[in-house]
C-alpha cells in the first residue's frame, strides 16, 4: 500500500540505498506522480489517433475500450498503483492527473458526439456516458486476473457490446 511504503521500503525493493534513491526521486508522491505519466501518456495519444481515423463512431469506441482495457491488463500492477492511490497526491501532481483523467473522458465524448451527429447513437448526455465508460473499464483492475477465463480482448468485446446496444437509436 502507497501509505504504509517508506522511501526505505522502497529503496530496499529496488536495491539502492535510500540515498540513492533520492537521486532519482525526491518523494513517494514524486515517483507516484511518474507512474501515472507512463500509464497515462501512451493512452491519450492512442485515443487520439483513434479519433482522428476515418473509422466509424462505433468502430472508435470499440477500439477506445479495447486499447483502455489492454493497455490496463498489459500493465495490471502500474494501473492497480495509478487508479488505487491517485488521490494521495497533491499540489500540482493532483492537477496534472487530474486534466488527464479529464482530457480521457473528453475524448471518448468526441467519439460519442460523432456518433450521435451520423445518427449511430442516439442523443444522450455524452459526459455522463463517458464517465460511465470509464469508471467500467477502470474498475477492471479490482477483479481481473490474468489466469481468468477472459482475456483482455474478449471482455472489450462484452463492455462494448453493452456500451453500444445502451447507445443505438431505437428504431420505431
Amino acid at each position: 500500500c502507497y501509505h504504509a511504503a517508506s522511501m526505505q521500503n522502497i529503496a530496499d525493493a529496488v536495491g539502492l540505498q535510500k540515498g540513492s534513491l533520492y537521486h532519482y526521486i525526491s518523494s513517494k508522491e514524486e515517483l507516484l506522480f511518474k507512474i501515472f505519466e507512463r500509464s497515462t501518456g501512451a493512452m491519450t495519444q492512442q485515443l487520439q489517433d483513434i479519433i482522428a481515423s476515418k473509422d466509424s463512431p462505433v468502430d472508435k469506441l470499440r477500439r477506445a475500450i479495447e486499447a483502455h482495457l489492454i493497455a490496463l491488463c498489459e500493465q495490471l500492477d502500474i494501473y492497480s498503483v495509478y487508479l488505487s492511490e491517485r488521490r494521495a497526491l497533491s499540489g500540482r501532481s493532483h492537477t496534472k492527473v487530474r486534466a488527464e483523467a479529464e482530457k480521457h473522458a473528453r475524448l471518448l465524448e468526441k467519439i460519442l458526439q460523432q456518433g450521435i451527429e451520423r445518427k449511430d447513437f442516439r442523443a444522450i448526455d455524452t459526459k455522463m456516458v463517458a464517465l460511465g465508460i470509464l469508471g467500467m473499464c477502470n474498475w477492471l483492475y479490482q477483479w481481473y486476473s490474468p489466469d481468468g477465463r477472459l482475456s483482455p480482448q474478449e471482455i472489450s468485446v462484452i463492455f462494448t457490446e453493452l456500451v453500444v446496444s445502451g447507445l443505438k437509436r431505437k428504431s420505431k
